[in-house]
């Protein structure tokens, strides 16, 4: 029982998790200390997915300005409470945001926020570019969707490899971040500034 116990102590002491998730992770990975984190990871995430549709009315708007002072970025991303508002982790969290805004230079927080006139003109651009390939409508269909993922993938912020560790997109870093605060987190806006750019 002591090994359990001190298996319980050391999971609680890498991951934060409550004793009864620890347990729970522990028995679903047969004492393994390593599958426990990943399972304990997993499960954030997915009580992360949960706490998505709630209400966010507090949260922070923060600059970030590039060394030499020819671009900027202001964000607001908002949070359940003023706590985690306040919180230094969570402002950290935020400045990754718009320094990651001012590296990558998205459209759109999310694909259904994409202006209609440039989704239109790049499904033209597509479709024309298709169709000199002389393939059947249906493939054409197909090819201009398929190219369409891709755009999403380089302008929408939560579909973009997160800079910091592009093995994440930035949607997968606010969940980590969701599951880590216990609170729903929105990236509500954005807008960069650059030298001679209007």
């Amino acid at each position: 029982m002591k090994e359990g116990m001190e298996a319980i102590k050391e999971l609680r002491k890498r991951t934060g998790a409550g004793i009864m998730d620890c347990k729970k992770a522990l028995n679903e990975s047969g004492g393994d200390v390593e599958k426990a984190i990943e399972y304990l990871r997993k499960l954030g995430i997915a009580k992360a997915e949960k706490k998505a549709g709630r209400e966010t009315q507090e949260g922070i708007v923060d600059a970030y300005i590039h060394p030499g002072a020819k671009l900027g970025v202001l964000v607001e991303v908002d949070c359940e409470s003023d706590f985690v508002a306040k919180n230094d982790e969570f402002k950290s969290f935020v400045h990754d945001i718009a320094m990651h805004i001012a590296a990558s230079d998205p459209v759109s927080v999310s694909r259904e926020d994409i202006p209609k006139d440039i989704l239109e003109k790049e499904k033209e651009i597509y479709r024309a570019q298709a169709e000199q390939s002389g393939k059947p409508p249906k493939v054409i269909e197909k090819i201009v969707n398929g190219r369409l993922e891709k755009f999403y993938k380089e302008v929408c912020l939560l579909e973009q490899p997160f800079v910091k560790n592009p093995e994440i997109t930035v949607g997968e870093y606010v969940k980590q971040n969701i599951a880590k605060f216990g609170e729903n987190i929105i990236i509500r806006r954005f807008i960069r500034f650059k030298v001679g750019e209007y």
